[in-house]
């Protein structure tokens, strides 16, 4: 039956602890019992004052609040201080009391804008909790995994300017050119002229944020936007490395780069990686290999042109180094080119009388021209190593590891959109965010160990007890 509303009760004193009104399984329980935060002062003391000045607030809450901001997907810092106001355990993981007055969110934005911003405060946090979790043994460095996802720049893609830039070298543009100097030197070839003349290239670039990129990419949304490059470990899924560029920048260009940095760093030992197949280039096949790291990568569709003959019809004879064609001809070495290619081209006057010549050449002389990069042996080994078994293992974990991190990350940690404008912040967002995601991880993967550990040594009891009375 309905009853009657209570009446309000007038305002009265009472005993509250805080630790008894936060639930035990919330996951701040959780992250506060597997997290030490501790590391934050001693790493941001040089950027504040010794001896002078008003009492700073304490940076190791700063952080956490920032922290619960990209936890809970709070994306303005006005809402985060409102939400820490009246949110228990926001409170306690915060060490505040129940009437403690929360910052102005004036305090927490001009500490960020202001005394972190040219730090690599934010790079040493995502570091640290790395550590953590190698120590914990949730972090192997066996398999690593990567790919890049776009977050798009606060910017109109309808407010732009064109610009003529320079093009930058290749990451392995040193490499390439030593492999480029030798194989023309065993071939008798002259050695290329250096390049003199800047390159450049007419650029779309935005006037709200010009250190955004312009993406069209085949099946991706057109506009400014920026790229997250992100490695996550093959073990228990967590993120080793997040490094954003512009939009319009390659995935395969800054890769080797940031897989050198996690080796150092974590003094990680690499058996594989699995990629997609925007990484598959001779480069990376190349200098992986050179490394001892098997590379599981995509495959990738090439480009067909007009003619119906296509180039794998074409048998390469590593004995001989030279091509036969679908008519029995050979194909013999010229030259290598600038960028890597070897050139072997047929006889123009066998070509004149082939009945295959229309489909196989538009060439307006009827010369027939192969060409093969100098280290197109180590593709070709790397398309061999995601046939086989392991390898077809391998990649088919990439939709559990990276892919579902970046989908965790754009459905609950705010990654669809960049917060802030410029490349530093962007990328300070999204170490931030990936620091989020790997706490969280942490925590909820030592409590369920611990749930199993304490099912098993129940079980152990339970068959000791019954060892006895039998």
């Amino acid at each position: 039956m309905l009853r009657k509303p209570t009446p309000a009760t007038p305002k009265k004193i009472e005993h509250i602890s805080l630790d008894e009104l936060v639930p035990q399984n919330h996951l701040v329980r959780k992250i506060a019992k597997t997290i030490d935060f501790e590391f934050i002062r001693d790493a941001v003391a040089p950027l504040y004052c010794k001896d002078n000045g008003r009492p700073a607030e304490d940076p190791v809450r700063l952080f956490k609040m920032m922290l619960l901001g990209y936890l809970f997907g709070i994306s303005s810092e006005r809402r985060l201080v409102q939400e820490i106001q009246v949110n228990l355990a926001y409170r306690w993981f915060l060490g505040m009391g129940l009437t403690e007055k929360v910052i102005d969110a004036s305090t927490l934005s001009q500490n960020r804008r202001r005394r972190f911003n040219d730090s690599d405060i934010y790079q040493q946090i995502f570091d640290n909790i790395v550590e953590q979790a190698i120590t914990k043994g949730l972090i192997s460095g066996r398999i690593l995994y990567s790919d890049s996802t776009h977050l798009k720049a606060n910017a109109n893609k309808g407010k732009s300017r064109n610009e003529k830039r320079i093009i930058e070298p290749s990451q392995y543009i040193d490499e390439l050119n030593k492999a480029i100097e030798e194989e023309r030197a065993i071939n008798g070839k002259k050695p290329l002229a250096p390049r003199t003349e800047t390159q450049y290239k007419e650029v779309k670039i935005s006037t709200t944020d010009p250190e955004s990129g312009f993406m069209h990419r085949e099946g991706k949304p057109k506009g400014f936007f920026y790229l997250d490059h992100r490695t996550v470990d093959g073990k228990y899924n967590l993120i080793t490395d997040t490094h954003v560029t512009a939009g319009n920048v390659h995935d395969s260009q800054p890769y080797l780069a940031r897989l050198k940095r996690q080796v150092s760093r974590f003094n990680f030992a690499p058996v594989g990686v699995g990629l997609d197949a925007g990484y598959f280039t001779a480069p990376i096949c190349h200098l992986l290999l050179a490394q001892q790291i098997y590379p599981v990568i995509g495959y990738r569709r090439p480009n067909h042109g007009a003619n119906a003959i296509r180039k794998r019809q074409f048998i390469y004879e590593s004995q001989n180094d030279t091509y036969t064609c679908p008519n029995g001809q050979s194909l013999i070495y010229k030259t290598t080119s600038r960028e890597g290619y070897r050139h072997y081209h047929a006889k123009g006057a066998v070509c004149k009388t082939c009945p295959l010549l229309s489909q196989c050449t538009q060439s307006k002389n009827s010369l027939k021209i192969i060409t093969r990069h100098i280290w197109e042996a180590d593709k070709e080994k790397a398309n061999d190593i995601r046939l086989s078994k392991w390898g077809k293992k391998v990649y088919a974990r990439r939709k559990e590891t990276v892919e579902r991190s970046f989908a965790d990350a754009k459905q609950h940690h705010g990654y669809r959109y960049a917060r802030f404008r410029g490349l530093a912040k962007v990328q300070m967002q999204c170490l931030l965010a990936a620091t989020a995601q790997n706490i969280k991880k942490i925590a909820i993967k030592l409590f369920l160990l611990l749930y199993v550990r304490s099912l098993l040594n129940i079980f152990n009891k339970i068959s000791i007890k019954n060892r006895i009375y039998d």
